[in-house]
C-alpha cells in the first residue's frame, strides 16, 4: 500500500551560494586548534583553483528534503528580480519544489553568500542579506495559501517577529502542524520567541542557543524546560550528538559515521531538523526520526554545498547502525 503523500510548507530564505576552495593563498592560520582564521591582506590577488555555484538558506535546503523524501513541498519567500533569484528558481525545479508562495521584489537583490571552504570541512561566510534584511507580514500570508498544507516548517525570518504571531495563529486555526528551527535573531529575543512556542509541534536547537531561551548547564536540564512548552524537542551537542523528547520517551543517538570523510558543513543543522521532521511527521516515530536526521545530516557534509548531499526516498534502507539508548528525564 502506498504511504500517504504529505504537505509541507517550508518558510525562510532562499540564497545563491559561490563556493571557493582548493585555495592555496587562503590556508588557515591556527594560534590553536580551536582558534583558526585566514589572514587575507589588503591589495592580495589570490588565485582560486575552483568555484561552485549552489543554492542555499534554511528554507531552502529543507523543501529538497521534504521532496527528495517523497512528499509535496512548497517554498514561501521573498527573492529579487536578479541572477541569484533565477539560480534559485532553476533550483527548486530542478528538485520539483513548488514556489507558487515565492514573492518578488525589484528594490533589493535576492540573498548572497560566498564561502572559503577550509580542508577541515569549516568554512567561512561571506553573506550579503538582500531581501531577508526587508521582509514584510504580507510576503508570508497563510491566509492566501490555498493548497492543503499538513506541516510549516519555519526557519529564521531575522527576528521579524511580527511576521511570525499572525502566521502560527493562522496556521493553529487550520489544524496546520509546525516545525521550528529558529536563528540567531530569534534567539536574542528570548522572551518574544517562548511565545510562540505554545503554537510549535517540533522544536529544534543547539546546546547553546537553547541555553539563550531556558536556564539549564545540561542538555536534560534543558530539555525539562522546552518541553513545557512544546510537544518535541531535539538538542543537538556537536561530537555528543544529540538527544530528542517527544511524550512517551526520551533517545539519544550519538554522531552517524558516513563512509566519506566531512569536506562542507554548510547547511548540516538544516538537514538534520528538516530530516528529522520528515520522518516524525510520516508517523515513523522518535527513534527513527533521530536516526535518518543524523544520517541525512552526516550525508550532506560530505558534499560541497548544502543541497547535494540531501537523501533521497528510499536510501535510509540501507543504513549502518547507529549508537542509539533510551534514556530518563
Amino acid at each position: 500500500m502506498k504511504e500517504q503523500q504529505l504537505s509541507f510548507l517550508c518558510i525562510g530564505s532562499s540564497s545563491q551560494d559561490v563556493y571557493l576552495y582548493n585555495v592555496d593563498g587562503l590556508a588557515p592560520v591556527c594560534a590553536s586548534p580551536d582558534d583558526c582564521f585566514y589572514n587575507i591582506h589588503l591589495g592580495d590577488k589570490i588565485y582560486v583553483n575552483k568555484v561552485d555555484f549552489m543554492t542555499g538558506g534554511g528554507a531552502s535546503n529543507a523543501s529538497v528534503t521534504f521532496s527528495r523524501g517523497g512528499q509535496k513541498s512548497y517554498f514561501m519567500g521573498l527573492i529579487g528580480c536578479d541572477p541569484a533569484a533565477s539560480a534559485c528558481l532553476a533550483s527548486f525545479a530542478e528538485e520539483n519544489v513548488d514556489t507558487k508562495y515565492i514573492s518578488y521584489t525589484k528594490r533589493y537583490n535576492t540573498d548572497y553568500s560566498t564561502l572559503l571552504l577550509a580542508p577541515s570541512g569549516e568554512r567561512t561566510i561571506l553573506t550579503y542579506r538582500g531581501c531577508g534584511a526587508h521582509l514584510k507580514p504580507k510576503y508570508f500570508d497563510l491566509s492566501k495559501v490555498d493548497d492543503h498544507i499538513d506541516w510549516i516548517y519555519m526557519t529564521s525570518l531575522v527576528g521579524h517577529f511580527d511576521i511570525y504571531m499572525p502566521l502560527v495563529e493562522e496556521a493553529h486555526r487550520r489544524g496546520i502542524k509546525i516545525a521550528f528551527n529558529p536563528g540567531g535573531a530569534e534567539l536574542s529575543q528570548p522572551d518574544k520567541l517562548k511565545e510562540l512556542l505554545p503554537y510549535i509541534e517540533i522544536l529544534s536547537m543547539n546546546k547553546e542557543e537553547a541555553q539563550k531561551i531556558v536556564p539549564g548547564e545540561t542538555i536534560e536540564d534543558l530539555l525539562r524546560q522546552l518541553r513545557k512548552y512544546c510537544p518535541v524537542v531535539i538538542i543537538t551537542d556537536g561530537v555528543n550528538g544529540a538527544i530528542a523528547t517527544d511524550q512517551q520517551q526520551t533517545i539519544w543517538a550519538g554522531l552517524y559515521h558516513a563512509n566519506e570523510k566531512p569536506v562542507d558543513r554548510t547547511g548540516a543543522g538544516d538537514s538534520f531538523c528538516s530530516g528529522f521532521t520528515l520522518k516524525y511527521a510520516l508517523g515513523k516515530g522518535l527513534r527513527e526520526a533521530i536516526y535518518f536526521a543524523s544520517a541525512n545530516s552526516a550525508s550532506v557534509v560530505t558534499k560541497i554545498g548544502s543541497k547535494p548531499g540531501i537523501m533521497r526516498v528510499g536510501e535510509d534502507a540501507n543504513l549502518d547502525p547507529l549508537e542509539m539508548r533510551r534514556i530518563n528525564l
